[in-house]
């Protein structure tokens, strides 16, 4: 996929990353601690990729059993991509049919949360299985909500120009680890 033309900046390289999701593990760790039944879920692509390095880090360096793990995919996710999917999409599993979350405490993870569109139908799919509570880890929050939503984990808060796409690099979808500022190039004959 080729990526949008315009100007980018790194603002987190991969050692600041690092750190950052070990403080959200450690935060994870904490907020589940004493719950039995845990499942840690990644909204696909990039929260997938998220949601094993802090269940991996959950489990070794916080000592907790390890959860059950899947992820779920959902287009439209990301800083915005109304252009290509103008519509919030939940794509289910048919693995998910048999599913038991039941009395589960849930941890969703994604990398950016932006209007909370994506989020919002995440909630509402994952209520059918009447978890006993459902938590929220996002890498980074760009403090933009439009809905009454709220992340239990922030690693990152990110003020920038709402024109402005937060990108964030997680492998294997790409080469580097790391969280980039693009700054859209204007238009032809724009003006400012």
């Amino acid at each position: 996929m080729e990526r949008p033309p315009g100007r980018r900046t790194c603002l987190y390289d991969a050692e600041q990353l690092d750190a950052v999701v070990e403080r959200m593990a450690l935060q994870a760790a904490a907020l589940l601690r004493g719950c039995e039944r845990i499942a840690v879920i990644g909204l696909l692509r990039r929260g997938a990729p998220l949601a094993e390095r802090i269940t991996t880090l959950m489990v070794e360096r916080h000592g907790m059993a390890p959860p059950l793990r899947l992820d779920i995919k959902v287009k439209r996710y990301a800083d915005d991509l109304a252009l290509l999917h103008p519509e919030t999409q939940l794509l289910e599993d048919p693995a998910h049919a048999a599913l038991d979350l039941q009395g589960r405490s849930v941890l969703v993870v994604d990398d950016v949360l932006y209007t909370g569109h994506s989020l919002l139908r995440v909630l509402g799919y994952l209520s059918r299985w009447s978890p006993a509570e459902v938590r929220v880890a996002v890498l980074a929050d760009r403090g933009v909500l439009r809905l009454p939503l709220r992340a239990d984990i922030v690693g990152l808060r990110l003020d920038v120009a709402p024109t402005d796409v937060i990108e964030c690099n997680v492998p294997p979808y790409e080469p580097s680890w790391r969280i980039e500022l693009l700054q859209p190039e204007r238009g032809a004959g724009n003006e400012d």
